[in-house]
């Protein structure tokens, strides 16, 4: 299974949906990393992904985006091959 790495606040439902969404699909691990926690860490996702707002979300080198992103990846059946690519 790729490895997932989530960008999250302790606050955020979004995150928590994701998360959820995430181990209901099989993912035993996350890397999450707490953007309210480590606050250098925003900037380095906002370089990253252009955006600004948690959950960010990406599956081995794939960015996936946010909650609903992941959602409707999801829902057109694309979730489940992706986290199971080699």
């Amino acid at each position: 299974m790729q490895t997932v790495k989530i960008y999250t606040t302790g606050s955020c439902p979004y995150c928590s949906q994701a998360k959820a969404l995430l181990k209901q699909r099989g993912v035993a691990e996350l890397d999450e990393i707490r953007i309210d926690m480590l606050p250098g860490e925003r900037e380095k996702m906002m370089d990253i992904t252009g955006r600004r707002t948690v959950p960010q979300i990406f599956i081995g080198t794939t960015h996936v985006g946010g909650c609903d992103d992941l959602m409707a990846l999801d829902g057109r059946g694309g979730l489940l091959p992706l986290l199971n690519a080699a």
